[in-house]
């Protein structure tokens, strides 16, 4: 290991996985990753307080077109002003509710700075051939968690009206504004960290611990717990929710399969004789 002739003892550099790390510098390494990460949720958070008001007309836009192509007693507010839809019960919400948007605001934006903070953390027990894969599988992984919010946000709408119209006849509808943004936050993180399925995946089919083949093999099995895993993390329990969420995630499956086929042709003839 080699290190930098300062006043202060610099981080460790790791050249190879062959170096090793006491358990001090393992948690001083970690200590700085959460650090980094948490005042990238802090920035962002900061950021979503000061624009509150257009990041709330985004959330509730999806209850907003629900309310406004339906009749007016469908989401049980009073027809002389339509524009009151989400209420407080408490003189306190209006505050938690700001707090919790820009809460679950800043993680979700953060989350690219959290990733590479994971990956840069992982990265000294890696092998060369395994590190430069590492802006590929940020990239994915972002990609794919905006895709699964983007998802979860599209479906909001139609799930929504799911779960009004089954509530019953004669039953009015009154929603908290600070429920509310829980269920949009915990839908998008649901569907971003669904998304992330296949990049686990792959990354297990590039470090040997699994094969594409036996992916195939167990495609029933992978198939049942996709089903269940989506039934477990949607917070709404609809199935529009469940099944826009477990239809993309069987595809993606079958993409990482695909994708570890092709690595493993590429590594077969890497190794070939010549």
């Amino acid at each position: 290991m080699s290190f930098r002739r300062s006043g202060r003892a610099a981080r460790p550099r790791l050249r190879s996985p062959d170096d090793t790390m006491t358990l001090t510098e393992h948690l001083g390494e970690l200590r700085v990753r959460i650090i980094r990460s948490a005042l990238a949720v802090m920035i962002f958070a900061i950021a979503i307080v000061a624009f509150y008001d257009p990041v709330l007309d985004f959330l509730t836009g999806p209850y907003e077109r629900l309310c406004n192509s339906k009749p007016p007693d469908f989401c049980g507010f009073d027809a002389s002003s339509p524009d009151k839809r989400l209420f407080i019960l408490d003189p306190l919400e209006g505050v938690t509710t700001r707090l919790k948007v820009a809460s679950y605001g800043g993680l979700i934006l953060a989350m690219p700075v959290i990733l590479w903070q994971v990956w840069r953390f992982i990265v000294p027990a890696l092998h060369a051939r395994e590190k430069r894969y590492a802006v590929p599988f940020i990239l994915s992984s972002i990609l794919l968690f905006i895709l699964g919010g983007f998802l979860a946000y599209i479906t909001l709408e139609p799930a929504l009206e799911f779960l009004i119209s089954w509530s019953g006849e004669g039953v009015g509808q009154v929603f908290q504004v600070s429920r509310y943004i829980r269920l949009v936050a915990l839908m998008i993180a649901a569907f971003g960290v669904g998304f992330q399925f296949p990049v686990l995946l792959v990354f297990l089919q590039l470090s040997g611990v699994l094969t594409p083949r036996q992916l195939l093999r167990g495609w029933r099995y992978a198939l049942l717990v996709i089903v269940v895993v989506a039934a477990v993390i949607t917070p709404s329990g609809d199935p529009i929710s469940l099944i826009a969420l477990a239809a993309p995630m069987t595809v993606l499956y079958f993409l990482s399969i695909g994708v570890g086929l092709v690595f493993e042709r590429r590594r077969r003839r890497v190794i070939a004789p010549t």
